[in-house]
């Protein structure tokens, strides 16, 4: 029987034992379609006293993902960026006349799990009923009285050969730790003897595509944790890390002489392009100093195991290469095809109190959708914020619904400002576009300052915040973990 993980049933014996769950609770039943910002927020802040909320998504708990790029280089723990949810589970279908979603367990062997994630739109008696069973891994449906999609976005790829195959995503903790791991398994394949110059400064070219705040602030990150931790953990490799401000001095080709190296890669003419010009500028010229190459205007034509093909430079070899470019419809939102879908992003076209239309423009008022995943008339970036502000006031209209209270004004996103880190005790804060509020700009380490504070705020519990600050402390004091474990 399909349980939550606090422990509360989901269906009676009866019912699961026809696949299909129903509370037999008077609340209301909200099910909750993924547990990322928007998702995790409204079940934080909705009124459990009124509503009995299913959240359903395919990993185990929130990330908290602007500190993803901390925690695959070891600033903070893992366990430090995410949050534990309820119902792991794949949305499969969702029937919006019945008020039922489709589902199949996402826990299991990984052969089954694969058999499971098959495409979702594929209608076959192959993709929905395995080949060996396994207990637990029925399908099921449950019933729903209000239902939130905030599936969120996967990575865009644009159709390059070989981009999800040969590279790292930054969207998940495990993308995170996979990155970690990648990190330490080039700087131990360059420490052994057997390899040439050429292959030491290959396998230690760390290559970032996508210049946006992500990109870069793992590429902030990612210079902290090279020259402050690894540069002592690798010995061997140290003497040719001094020969760089030589090869700088000399204007030489740094690369022939760095022992290790990050490139940031992007079609647009510079990085940061969402922020004011000046702190883009500001941003390339600290990455320059600090030996972090920017090569804009870069078109990639395909990646392979261990190279880059672009059009301008030909062959780039690479030890490891993290992929941050824009966001693409997720499989589930592609699945759906009786509501009306945005022409450019293909996410699902939603009103301004975030309710999901069919192509008629019928508005659905039990059916909300939010986040990246969503688009509204007046568009809103697909960022954190928009979905935090999104999950705030959607919380808000749905306890006033319960409690018969005036419902909030129709939602508005409101620009709080852009803000991201460069490496060094250094980050960039931007309100100088379209914000709520006084306008300026702020760099250096009071703005390094403000970001860390913003983070730690964000987060959503206490238990986070306060291991947050000890592993901060820790990396201060004493460095980071070089550890794989």
């Amino acid at each position: 029987m399909p349980t939550l993980r606090n422990g509360k049933s989901t269906a009676t014996e009866s019912s699961a034992a026809n696949g299909h769950t129903k509370h037999a609770s008077d609340k209301e039943q909200l099910v909750i379609l993924g547990s990322g910002w928007a998702g995790y927020a409204v079940m934080q802040k909705v009124d459990r006293s009124r509503y009995h909320v299913t959240m359903i998504s395919p990993v185990e708990y929130f990330v908290f993902t602007p500190l993803l790029s901390g925690a695959a280089v070891g600033t903070n723990d893992f366990n430090s960026v995410v949050e534990p949810e309820y119902h792991q589970a794949y949305a499969r279908k969702v029937d919006f006349k019945r008020k039922t979603i489709e589902c199949s367990p996402a826990i299991g062997s990984e052969i089954r799990k694969q058999e499971l994630n098959r495409r979702i739109d594929d209608d076959s008696d192959d993709a929905i009923k395995p080949a060996v069973s396994y207990p637990g891994q029925k399908l099921y449906t449950i019933d729903y009285d209000k239902l939130i999609i905030a599936v969120g976005c996967g990575t865009a790829t644009f159709g390059i050969e070989g981009a999800e195959a040969h590279s790292f995503m930054l969207k998940t903790a495990d993308d995170a730790q996979k990155i970690r791991t990648r990190i330490l398994e080039c700087f131990e394949i360059a420490s052994q003897p057997t390899l040439t110059a050429k292959e030491r400064r290959d396998i230690l070219h760390f290559a970032v595509v996508g210049g946006g705040p992500t990109g870069v602030e793992f590429a902030g990150e990612l210079h902290d944790f090279l020259t402050g931790d690894l540069e002592k953990a690798y010995p061997s490799l140290r003497p040719l890390a001094q020969m760089y401000a030589e090869s700088v001095a000399h204007k030489t080709d740094w690369r022939l002489t760095l022992p290790f190296y990050s490139t940031i890669y992007d079609v647009a003419p510079g990085v940061l392009q969402g922020f004011d010009k000046s702190l883009s500028e500001f941003a390339a010229e600290k990455f320059k100093r600090q030996g972090v190459a920017i090569k804009c205007e870069s078109h990639i034509t395909r990646v392979c195991e261990d190279h880059l093909e672009i059009e301008e430079e030909g062959d780039v070899p690479f030890g490891m290469l993290v992929w941050n470019t824009g966001l693409a419809a997720n499989p589930f939102i592609d699945s759906i095809k009786d509501l009306k879908k945005d022409e450019k992003t293909h996410v699902l076209r939603i009103t301004n109190r975030l309710n999901v239309m069919t192509e008629k423009d019928e508005v659905y008022g039990d059916v909300f959708c939010l986040g990246d995943c969503s688009a509204l008339e007046k568009k809103a970036p697909p960022t954190g914020q928009t979905a935090s502000q999104q999950a705030e006031w959607l919380a808000k209209n749905l306890n006033a619904l319960v409690h018969g209270s005036a419902p909030p004004k129709p939602f508005k996103f409101r620009n709080h400002g852009n803000m991201t880190y460069l490496g060094d005790f250094t980050a960039i804060i931007d309100r100088s576009s379209d914000v709520e509020g006084p306008e300026g700009s702020l760099t250096g380490k009071t703005a390094w300052l403000l970001w860390r504070s913003a983070y730690l705020y964000k987060s959503l519990s206490f238990r986070n915040q306060v291991s947050l600050v000890y592993h901060w402390l820790c990396t201060w004091i004493a460095g980071r973990r070089v550890s794989r474990f």
